[in-house]
């Protein structure tokens, strides 16, 4: 049974902004400034800048590949399915963890208000929130909407009241424990961006994922970058060191220095939305990695059941929701390391994943935003990544190491006997070694996931699909190509072989004094034809069409009747731009089969009509 699609970009902006603003406001600055000092404003901002690295190229993969799963559907299908079960893992856990960091959060400070241990108050909120996400996405999805709205409106008053009272004097020393401390308070507090991973693992719900999920990305971080490190710096700039340090409710702390009780309860109401919100979001990302895995055979298949009324992953909600309960009991500096790492790791194999897939030049990889900086931007943030980890020390190498393992024994135990998937990594090694690595079927599913993400109809569409395609492996004069393209022809279209072969060699010597690039076009216009018909032709050794022009290395030919010479024009019109594309010169010559090279042109035409489809 399918996801429903309920989600548009308001929802991605909330899940994410949701997700992003808990205890890593709430909690984490007080933590974070025992170590770094005032500078750990700086912390917050770098953390975000790395992030971001990977958060570009999540957007980029999750245009091309809106699945259940995000991130570990993008890793599998370009790393290889024991990355993808590795990655899966780590990011399950790594949501899983947050979640229960921020219910952790929530029961802290609804212990503050009503007496109640804080450890039952966290297990007694995730069995509601885990219900809550079986009910339905969208159900969820709007209340997310409304918690979040509020939280930012809480914040923007203290951030705007606060900053009247803040105290320069409170800035010195600005880095007492130097820039390494810094980085390491950057990699504690990284936890707070991991609300920009889980909205990928949804993307299969939203209901057009080619615009409304890179906007609702780009929003989220921008909006929660900025209030984060706005509302820690005014936070130091409220409070003495030794009280923020020893603050576990930093800026509940901060909003009674200005504002009194009433300031205090007014962040303690935005805390427990934030804290809400983020359980939330994170039950409902988390629970989609054992979807994603089960459904590829990488995972017992009870987790892909999807409840028939709701719509929901149940199986996989209420293990997750098991996780978190667990994961509440954890001591809390361990807690937040550990959701931390995970992260991190998760975040290294996106850039590494975005760096195999564009090199694969697959020709169906088809996303409607892309990363900018490629690849400089990606290698920057893997370094960066790899420097946090190392410097939050032995601890956070260990854990790295333990849930690799154990994403590891997952696959080798189960998921090597189940999955059988094609990698884009597989296609680099093809490329590289020349030896048949692949079928095909990692491209194929590629352009069934952008026929069913598009919806957009080609009026031409029935022409490439029914197009006949020869890709031929050694160089061709022109009499041996036409030889052979009239006798495939005419077995499609029952017209006379001579005929078409006097036909075609008549429509080149027209054409030959006028060829300049590798590819050529000829149109036929025959009233024999019963109805328009493509012939696709590619040859990487190059037809030999005369001495002087170039060896040409496509060659499409169209053939109609008089009466279908508009439609006629028009597609030749479309191959003729596509084929002045650089990127499509690469992905063509690079197609796998002739299966994929139909795909291409196919795909180039529906990718056209996306300006189009976008304003309706």
């Amino acid at each position: 049974m399918e996801l429903k699609k309920n989600l548009s970009m308001i929802h991605i902006f909330s899940i994410a902004a949701g997700a992003m603003i808990s205890s890593g406001l709430f909690i984490l600055p007080g933590y974070a400034h025992s170590q770094a000092g005032p500078a750990v404003v700086l912390s917050y901002l770098l953390a975000g800048l790395l992030s971001m690295t990977a958060i570009l190229s999540i957007a980029e993969m999750a245009t091309a590949m809106p699945r259940a799963g995000g991130d570990y559907f993008f890793i599998t299908r370009s790393l290889g399915p024991m990355a993808g079960t590795v990655a899966a893992i780590l990011s399950w856990l790594s949501l899983s963890l947050k979640s229960a960091f921020a219910l952790v959060g929530m029961s802290t400070f609804t212990a503050m208000i009503v007496e109640v241990d804080p450890q039952v108050a966290g297990i007694v909120l995730c069995v509601f929130f885990t219900l809550f996400n079986i009910i339905g996405v969208k159900a969820s999805g709007k209340t997310q909407l409304i918690m979040v709205f509020g939280l930012l409106a809480l914040l923007a008053f203290y951030v705007v009241g606060g900053i009247f009272y803040v105290d320069p004097i409170r800035y010195q020393p600005f880095a007492p424990q130097g820039v390494m401390a810094v980085f390491s308070a950057a990699g504690l507090v990284f936890v707070s961006y991991g609300g920009l991973l889980q909205v990928a693992s949804i993307s299969e719900e939203v209901t057009n994922p080619s615009r409304d999920i890179p906007l609702g990305i780009f929003l989220a971080f921008g909006v929660v970058s900025a209030f984060y490190v706005a509302a820690v710096l005014i936070t130091s700039g409220l409070l003495d060191h030794q009280v923020l340090n020893d603050s576990l409710t930093p800026l509940s702390d901060g909003a009674e220095a200005f504002l009194g009780s009433m300031g205090a309860i007014a962040l303690g109401v935005a805390a427990i939305l934030a804290f809400a919100s983020t359980a939330n979001a994170g039950i409902m990302s988390a629970s989609r990695y054992p979807l994603g895995l089960s459904r590829d055979g990488l995972f017992p298949g009870v987790f892909s059941r999807v409840h028939h009324k709701f719509g929901t992953p149940y199986s996989s909600v209420l293990i997750t929701g098991l996780i978190i309960i667990g994961a509440i009991l954890l001591d809390f500096e361990a807690l937040v390391k550990a959701a931390s790492t995970v992260m991190i790791l998760t975040y290294i194999l996106a850039n590494l994943s975005l760096v195999v897939i564009r090199e694969s030049r697959l020709a169906n990889y088809w996303p409607t935003y892309r990363a900018p900086l490629y690849p400089w931007l990606q290698i920057t943030g893997i370094i960066g990544f790899i420097v946090l980890i190392l410097g939050m020390g032995m601890e956070a190498i260990l854990n790295s190491l333990l849930f690799i393992l154990v994403g590891f024994l997952v696959y080798f135990f189960y998921g090597r006997f189940k999955g059988r998937w094609e990698s884009a990594l597989a296609h680099i090694l093809e490329n590289i070694t020349d030896e048949k690595l692949t079928e095909g079927l990692l491209e194929y599913e590629l352009k069934k996931i952008i026929e069913e993400r598009d919806q957009v109809e080609v009026e031409s569409e029935e022409i490439i699909e029914d197009s006949l395609v020869l890709d031929f492996e050694e160089v061709l004069s022109l009499e041996e190509f036409l030889e052979e393209a009239s006798a495939k022809m005419s077995e499609k279209l029952g017209i006379s072989r001579d005929f078409l072969h006097v036909q075609l060699l008549k429509k080149c010597r027209e054409i030959i004094p006028q060829i300049k690039k590798n590819a050529v076009i000829l149109h036929l216009s025959l009233e024999e034809a019963k109805k328009p018909f493509l012939l696709i032709t590619r040859n990487k050794k190059g037809i030999k069409f005369g001495e002087e022009v170039p060896e040409v290395k496509g060659v499409i030919i169209l053939v109609g009747r008089e009466e279908d010479k508009d439609l006629q024009l028009r597609l030749l019109y479309f191959i003729q731009e596509i084929l002045q594309e650089e990127r499509f010169e690469k992905m063509w010559h690079h197609a796998v089969d002739s299966r994929t090279l139909r795909s291409l042109i196919l795909l180039s035409a529906r990718y056209s009509s996306l300006g189009d489809y976008y304003k309706k």
